[in-house]
């Protein structure tokens, strides 16, 4: 029988949850600039693993998605595609990977800004989990990195040390992430109208939706007007501004004050 794989890993020991409380953020384009997934295979592809032909069909993905935000028919693409190259790679092989994709692709699109509040979440006390569709290999590592308390990721089937080529379950995305967040809070306590959570798509409304804060991050044009019609608070990353700063609470302000004038000296660039 295959092995199966829990799609929550704990990166490091949870504190008690503060009242309940803790913060979940989408990993593409919110935490970081782009899709995760396109600097895996863009590894894959590094290592043979596939033709010039199909990595630049990824990277026509990756250029769409900064541009226009996420699209199911691609993400779905772009898993179907990886699923079937990943067929045979052993565990260690994807970890080891995983780690190459952080250090040389995703540490330096990481936004300061999204960093920051996390960080302050974890000064707060508060439990912060990645909720993505990234491979749970990958987001483990980021989750680690950043000294994150966990990940909840799409799982990969796994026999005898090796990739099928299969998914225990579906891609954790749009309303299965709502599903994997309800889990967890209900395994540790927590009271989801005391929770953050941070996305940039349409596609994540479910999950932002069933906590009392929700934050849109760099939001595609439906989740912006979303946003504004329920008086979310928006940040906006990309250019080193902030787009609207309504009903965002106290405790998550300094971070995102200081994430701010990361992004914008980054922008700026050094003075003259």
């Amino acid at each position: 029988m295959p092995e199966e794989k829990i799609v929550a890993v704990a990166a490091r020991t949870a504190a008690s949850p503060k009242h309940g409380e803790a913060a979940f953020f989408d990993v593409d384009n919110t935490l970081m600039r782009g899709a995760s997934l396109f600097h895996v295979a863009r590894k894959m592809h590094q290592r043979g693993a596939f033709t010039l032909r199909q990595a630049a069909g990824f990277g026509w993905k990756q250029l769409m998605f900064v541009c226009r935000g996420e699209n199911l028919e691609d993400v779905h693409a772009v898993r179907d595609t990886a699923l079937s190259l990943a067929s045979g790679f052993t565990v260690k092989d994807i970890e080891a990977l995983g780690e190459e994709v952080y250090d040389e692709m995703i540490e330096s699109r990481i936004w300061p800004g999204t960093k920051a509040l996390a960080e302050q979440h974890l000064r707060m006390d508060r439990p912060v989990w990645l909720v993505t569709a990234t491979p749970i290999e990958v987001a483990t590592v980021i989750s680690t990195r950043l000294g994150l308390t966990g990940a909840l990721g799409t799982v990969g089937e796994i026999h005898e040390g090796s990739y099928t080529g299969r998914l225990v379950g579906d891609i954790l995305h749009g309303p299965a992430k709502a599903v994997a967040v309800r889990r967890i809070a209900e395994e540790q306590g927590l009271d989801l109208s005391r929770c953050w959570a941070y996305s940039d798509s349409h596609n994540d409304i479910p999950l932002l939706s069933m906590v009392g804060h929700p934050v849109a991050i760099n939001p595609d044009a439906r989740l912006r007007r979303h946003a504004r019609e329920n008086n979310w608070p928006v940040y906006d990353f990309r250019s080193g501004r902030r787009a609207a700063t309504l009903g965002l609470k106290a405790a998550t302000v300094g971070g995102a004050i200081y994430g701010l004038w990361r992004s914008y000296s980054r922008f700026r660039g050094p003075s003259a």
